[in-house]
C-alpha cells in the first residue's frame, strides 16, 4: 500500500470505530475527525490522530484537510438528536467534507451508504445520503461508495425482542439478507483505499430469512421457537399514522428499517464473522 495519510470522518460510530482498528492494524497512517476525543479515548490514538471539529459546521473544517489523500467517511444519523435532520447531517455534513476535501486536493472520497439506496429515495433518510451520492459522483474526486446491506449491529432488535421469548415479523418472513459483522466492513472500507472500484455492494457470509435470524436470536438466548407473524396491512397503518402525528426524527427510522425489511438484501458475501456467533457474544455481555 502507498504512505498516503487517510482522514476518517464519523470515527464515534459503530463502523467508524471498526474502521479506526483496521487501519491501525495496518499500520495506515490516520487522523481522525470527532466532535471530542472522549468517545475515541479507549482506541489508543495518539495526541496528533485527533482533530477536534464537527462536520456540521463547515467552518471548524477549515484547512483540517491540507495533508490528506483520501477521506473515508460514515457520517450520518439514524436516529436524530440535536434537532438535526437527516439533510442536516446525512447530505450537507457529508457536503462540507466533500467541499473541503476539492479545496484542499484531497485525491480520493471513499462514502459508506446503504445498499438498494437508489431505490428507496422516497425514505427520508436514503433521500439525503443519495443526494450526496449524486454530489459525489459528479464532484471530479476519484471515489468509491460502499453498499453494505445492514450491520450486525441493526440485528440486535431481533435479539431484544427473543430476550422476551417471542420475535414479531413482519409478513411471512422469508425475505433474505446477509447483514455484515462491522470489523469485516472496515476491512473492505480499507481495502477500498487502493481500489478502483466506483460502487462496492458487501454483505456478510450468511445469506438468510428473517425467520432464519429469529430463530438464531430465539436460540442465542435459549428461548422456545417463537415467532409471530403481522399481516403487511398492520405495518401500513402503523407507518401512516407515525407519519401524521410525529415528527421524521420519529418515524424515520422506524420507515427505513422496515423498508428495509420488506424487501430481499442479498450482497456479495464478504468476512469471517458469523451472525450466530455474535448473538451469542451479545447475550454473554448482557448475562
Amino acid at each position: 500500500m502507498k504512505k498516503e495519510k487517510i482522514l476518517v470522518a464519523g470515527a464515534t460510530g459503530y463502523l467508524g470505530r471498526h474502521i479506526v482498528k483496521e487501519l491501525q492494524f495496518k499500520g495506515i497512517n490516520f487522523q481522525v475527525i470527532a466532535r471530542t476525543s472522549n468517545k475515541l479515548k479507549d482506541l489508543g490514538l495518539k495526541k496528533g490522530q485527533i482533530i477536534e471539529a464537527e462536520v456540521t459546521k463547515p467552518n471548524t473544517l477549515n484547512g483540517v484537510m491540507d495533508q490528506i489523500d483520501v477521506v473515508i467517511s460514515t457520517v450520518g444519523i439514524t436516529r436524530q438528536k440535536d434537532g438535526l435532520t437527516y439533510m442536516d447531517v446525512d447530505y450537507q455534513a457529508n457536503m462540507n467534507l466533500l467541499h473541503e476535501a476539492k479545496a484542499a486536493g484531497v485525491a480520493k472520497f471513499i462514502y459508506v451508504s446503504v445498499i438498494g439506496g437508489d431505490q428507496m429515495r422516497h425514505l427520508k433518510i436514503m433521500e439525503a445520503k443519495e443526494k450526496f451520492v449524486d454530489a459525489l459522483t459528479l464532484s471530479g474526486l476519484d471515489y468509491t461508495i460502499i453498499r453494505p446491506n445492514g450491520f450486525y449491529s441493526d440485528m440486535k432488535d431481533f435479539l431484544e425482542m427473543a430476550k422476551k421469548g417471542r420475535v414479531y415479523l413482519f409478513g411471512d418472513g422469508e425475505f433474505k439478507l446477509n447483514p455484515i459483522h462491522g470489523a469485516d466492513l472496515a476491512q473492505a472500507v480499507a481495502d477500498s483505499i487502493e481500489s478502483d472500484q466506483k460502487e462496492i455492494e458487501i454483505g456478510g457470509p450468511d445469506i438468510l430469512t428473517q425467520n432464519e435470524i429469529a430463530a438464531l436470536a430465539l436460540r442465542a438466548w435459549k428461548r422456545p421457537l417463537k415467532i409471530s407473524h403481522i399481516p403487511n396491512w398492520v405495518k401500513r397503518i402503523f407507518l401512516s399514522g407515525l407519519k401524521i402525528f410525529t415528527s421524521s426524527k420519529t418515524y424515520g427510522p422506524f420507515e427505513f428499517f422496515l423498508a428495509m425489511m420488506a424487501r430481499n438484501n442479498i450482497a456479495p458475501r464478504h468476512g469471517i464473522h458469523r451472525l450466530e456467533s455474535f448473538f451469542m457474544q451479545e447475550v454473554d455481555k448482557l448475562n
